[in-house]
């Protein structure tokens, strides 16, 4: 989980980003771009048997920060979403049992997110000068209980 979640999340950054410095800086701020990187809510909400995957999505959110501001210097930003139960693949493969449980922590809208919903708020991150440092929480308020 950790070797996934966390290491991949950092090799992956740490590959893209002399290419992302390489380009000509735009706009009024001399942006070259963005860096968006995923947690999820069981960063903040992790459940019984979730130890390894809270771990991994809060340390991603938890770099979240400290990169921004390493970045910063050549005109990066950096912002972390962290995303609730969405329409996936991975939550397709869920039992009735626990898609039900879930179902009763979510506040409104009371249902997963779409892709297009997540879509649009990487959209708005990268149109968005001032949003650099942050993690985003997009699950609708849902909080998840300590088991389902």
């Amino acid at each position: 989980m950790l070797g996934i979640n966390l290491r991949g999340t950092i090799d992956l950054v740490r590959q893209v980003l002399p290419h992302i410095a390489a380009t000509e800086p735009s706009g009024p701020d001399g942006e070259r771009g963005i860096v968006i990187m995923v947690a999820s809510s069981a960063a903040f909400d992790g459940q019984m048997g979730q130890v390894a995957y809270a771990a991994s999505k809060g340390a991603v959110a938890s770099m979240t920060l400290p990169m921004a501001r390493d970045l910063s210097r050549v005109g990066i930003r950096v912002v972390t979403i962290a995303p609730s139960v969405f329409d996936t693949g991975m939550a397709a493969m869920m039992s009735d049992k626990v898609r039900k449980g879930l179902e009763k922590a979510m506040e409104f809208p009371a249902r997963p997110g779409r892709p297009d919903e997540f879509a649009l708020l990487v959209r708005q991150t990268i149109e968005n000068a001032m949003l650099n440092g942050v993690v985003i929480r997009l699950d609708g308020a849902t909080r998840m209980p300590s088991r389902l």
